[in-house]
């Protein structure tokens, strides 16, 4: 049996059609989507994508200390996320800050938004 038929009964032939239309449409936002979303899939980058999205931009020495992790830890995260084309990064003399890129901000508001919204009640510090 040939591995690409479809044992079922019956087939919408004109859906599968239209559905590989979208899907090839779209593959440069699936594909964009499918990268940020793997690098986001750690939970340490998920937070500094998190706190560059509030902050708008952070340096390493910040999200150090918001995240209480070493600066060498958090550095490594972030070449990931600069490397993956996710963030970019502003020089201002010694200081390095990294914000979102614009086009992956875009993405990854509304998962932001979801996040703010589940925690309305402020927490203790």
């Amino acid at each position: 049996m040939d591995k690409n038929t479809c044992i079922r009964v019956f087939a919408d032939q004109e859906q599968i059609k239209e559905c590989r239309i979208k899907i090839k449409a779209n593959a440069p936002s699936l594909q964009q989507l499918s990268k940020v979303l793997e690098l986001a899939a750690n939970d340490v980058r998920l937070k500094i994508l998190y706190l560059l999205e509030e902050e708008k931009e952070l340096c390493p020495c910040d999200i150090s200390d918001i995240l209480e992790m070493s600066i060498p830890a958090v550095s490594q995260h972030l070449r990931k996320l600069k490397d993956g084309n996710i963030i970019e990064a502003r020089r201002e003399a010694q200081t390095i800050f990294y914000s979102l890129k614009e086009e992956n901000l875009k993405i990854l508001k509304p998962f932001f938004k979801y996040i703010n919204q589940q925690n309305l009640k402020p927490v203790a510090v």
